[in-house]
């Protein structure tokens, strides 16, 4: 009886992971958005977070080169209007970075400069920004605000490729962004690029003179990072002295009370131990 009811449990945890993983980390990922807006708008309050552009007739002119921003640290804001996508890109791949939004990939230049400026996001977890990453087709506008300033980006292509194949994320002879996610979703078998090329605009980027800084190109192992296991084994066995006491007051009193006033608390800590599980667990988009 007692295994079975432990069966029961664990599986009754394990469906609730699911939902936590495609819903319940986005609520961390909203709080990071915040703050990574906040302060982008505080590093660059010249430059609006998006807006309209429109092209002009002159050939684009990428923005100088520039250090890139300490990892963690926000790079610009993304804008895709045919995805309904508007969110603060983070400096690095890592597997905490791409929990706080789209990661720029460090060893490529940063969006508005000559080269291939590569970004990576999830497709199904953590606000899932690059979800609908397949619907954009060839034309379709790209907005990137940095303190740079704010630079426009025509899809040009997209591809399917193996996450080995580093050559998209490589030198390009064009100023070119790329995006990079999983294929196809709930997977991390493939990876889903798409291209897109700077096109000039009538106002045109905003200078910021500032050291320049060499390239190389990287690769698309997607979200890496030191497994979270400690905290994943604490947590765990917090959630289970939490439930094992919910359960034993719900046997001495069994009453909807009891069952409500018990569930609050196992609710938050497995909250809690979900989020180091999820930490513990290998990379993911």
């Amino acid at each position: 009886m007692a295994v079975g009811r432990t069966v029961l449990v664990a599986g009754v945890l394990i469906l609730l992971f699911i939902p936590y993983l495609l819903w319940g980390t986005g609520l961390a990922t909203a709080r990071s958005q915040d703050r990574l807006g906040a302060s982008l708008a505080a590093r660059s309050p010249s430059v609006p977070p998006h807006g309209p552009l429109r092209p002009g007739l002159a050939p684009p002119t990428p923005a100088p080169p520039s250090a890139s921003p300490a990892v963690g640290d926000p790079v610009g804001r993304l804008v895709i209007p045919a995805i309904g996508l508007s969110m603060v890109v983070v400096e690095g791949t890592g597997t905490d970075q791409l929990r706080e939004g789209p990661g720029h990939y460090p060893a490529t230049p940063l969006p508005g400069q000559a080269g291939n400026a590569a970004i990576a996001g999830h497709r199904t977890t953590y606000l899932h920004p690059f979800s609908d990453l397949d619907r954009l087709v060839p034309g379709d506008r790209i907005t990137v605000a940095t303190p740079q300033g704010l630079f426009l980006y025509s899809v040009t292509r997209s591809e399917v490729v193996d996450p080995s194949d580093v050559a998209v994320v490589g030198p390009t002879p064009t100023p070119t962004l790329t995006l990079t996610t999983c294929n196809p979703k709930y997977s991390a078998r493939q990876r889903l690029v798409v291209k897109a090329a700077l096109v000039p605009t009538e106002s045109g980027p905003v200078r910021t003179p500032a050291p320049a800084i060499s390239t190389a190109p990287t690769n698309l192992d997607g979200p890496h990072g030191s497994p979270d296991t400690t905290g994943a084994i604490v947590w765990g066995v917090a959630t289970l002295a939490v439930g094992l006491a919910w359960w034993a007051a719900f046997r001495r009193r069994r009453h909807w009370t009891t069952w409500v006033i018990g569930f609050l608390p196992f609710a938050a800590v497995c909250f809690v131990w979900f989020g180091h599980l999820d930490r513990a667990l290998p990379g993911n988009f």
